[in-house]
C-alpha cells in the first residue's frame, strides 16, 4: 500500500458534510487537495483543513468546462457531490445532478487521464432488505429517485471503467452522522429536540438502521485512496450494527436526561405535528444494516461508538446552533 503523501486529489462536493471530512482526512495524511463545489457552499467553508491551505474551485459538476480545468494534473478524483432529494417531486433534479453530473465527472477524469475515481454511493440502492446484514451482492431495488440515481451512477462507473480503464471504487454509505450533517434525518431531529429539552418523537420505532460516524467514513476513504487497486469495485461503509429507532430514542433520552420518547401516530405521507413539521415518507425501508466484511478485510474498523458519536455531534450543535440546513446540492 502506497502513501498518499503528495497525492493530488480533486474532491467534488468537498464543502459538504461527508466531503469536508474526507478533505480533512486526506490533508491530515499529506494529500494536496482541491475542493470543487458550488459557490454557495464555498462561502461558509474554511479555506484550511487540518491547518493546511486547500485550493477552492467554485463550480457545478454539470459544467464540463470548469471540471476539465479542475481535473488538470490530478492523481485521483473523489466524487462526493450529489443532490439528496428523495421525493418524486425531486426526480428531475436528482437525475440531472447525480446522473448527468456523474457522467461529466467520469468523462472529465477519462479525458484528463486520471487513473482513479472514488465515488459516493448509498445504502438506498438496496431497497427493502431480503437478508441482513446486506452484502454488496444483495439485490438492488431502490425505493425512491435518489436510490435509483445512485444505482445508475454505479452502473455508469462500471461502463466508464470498462471503456477507459479508469479504476472506479464506489462507497455505499450507510446512515452517516456527525458534525456538519444536514438537518432532516432522524438523529438530527432527535438532537435538535434534545437541545431544546424535548424528548424524541417516534413514528413506531421498529425501523432498523446502521449508523456510522463520519470520521470513520473518511478514514476508509483515505485507506482506499492509498491503494493502487482494490479487490472490489463496490464497498459497503457501515458498522454492521443494528439499531432500532426506538433504541436510538431511548439512548438520547437517557444521555440528556429527557422524558421517555413520545410515540406519534403518523401515517406514510402524513405531516407530524410534534416532530419539527416533518413529513413521513410515502415509502420506508424497514431494515438497513450493511455487511462491512469487505471494508474490514482492508484493515479498516469503525472506531467511534454510537454513544460517543452522538455526544460529539451534540457538542458540535451547541457550538453551531444555527447550522442545520436542508439537503441540497453539495
Amino acid at each position: 500500500m502506497r502513501s498518499i503523501e503528495g497525492m493530488r486529489v480533486l474532491v467534488t462536493g468537498g464543502a459538504g458534510f461527508i466531503g469536508s471530512h474526507i478533505v480533512n482526512d486526506l490533508v491530515l495524511n499529506g494529500a494536496i487537495v482541491t475542493v470543487y463545489d458550488l459557490p454557495g457552499s464555498l462561502k461558509n467553508v474554511r479555506k484550511q483543513f487540518a491547518g493546511k491551505e486547500v485550493r477552492m474551485i467554485s463550480g457545478d459538476i454539470r459544467d464540463r468546462g470548469r471540471l476539465d480545468s479542475a481535473c488538470r494534473d490530478q492523481d485521483l478524483i473523489s466524487h462526493q457531490a450529489a443532490f439528496l432529494g428523495t421525493s418524486l417531486t425531486d426526480s428531475k433534479l436528482v437525475c440531472d445532478v447525480n446522473i448527468q453530473g456523474s457522467v461529466e465527472v467520469f468523462s472529465a477524469a477519462a479525458d484528463a487521464g486520471i487513473p482513479r475515481v472514488i465515488y459516493a454511493s448509498s445504502e438506498t440502492v438496496y431497497g427493502q432488505a431480503i437478508t441482513t446484514p446486506q452484502p454488496e451482492t444483495h439485490p438492488t431495488n431502490p425505493l425512491h429517485p435518489y436510490g435509483v440515481s445512485k444505482l445508475a451512477v454505479e452502473k455508469l462507473a462500471q461502463v466508464y471503467s470498462a471503456h477507459n480503464g479508469t479504476l472506479m471504487t464506489g462507497l455505499r454509505y450507510s446512515n452517516v452522522y456527525g458534525p456538519g450533517e444536514w438537518f432532516g434525518r432522524v438523529l438530527t431531529v432527535f438532537l435538535k429536540r434534545a437541545r431544546e429539552g424535548k424528548p424524541p418523537v417516534l413514528w413506531g420505532g421498529d425501523q432498523i438502521r446502521d449508523f456510522i460516524y463520519v470520521t470513520d467514513v473518511a478514514q476508509l476513504h483515505s485507506l482506499c485512496a492509498a491503494r493502487e487497486k482494490l479487490p472490489w469495485d463496490i464497498l459497503n461503509v457501515s458498522t454492521g450494527t443494528r439499531t432500532t429507532i426506538r433504541e436510538l430514542g431511548l439512548m438520547i433520552s437517557d444521555m440528556f436526561e429527557l422524558d421517555p420518547p413520545m410515540v406519534e401516530n403518523v401515517g406514510m405521507g402524513q405531516v407530524s405535528s410534534e416532530s419539527e413539521g416533518r413529513m413521513r415518507g410515502r415509502v420506508e425501508c424497514k431494515e438497513m444494516v450493511l455487511d462491512n466484511s469487505r471494508a474490514k478485510s482492508l484493515g479498516w474498523n469503525p472506531q467511534v461508538s454510537l454513544k460517543e458519536g452522538i455526544m460529539m455531534q451534540y457538542n458540535w450543535l451547541k457550538e453551531n446552533p444555527d447550522a442545520w440546513n436542508n439537503p441540497g446540492i453539495s
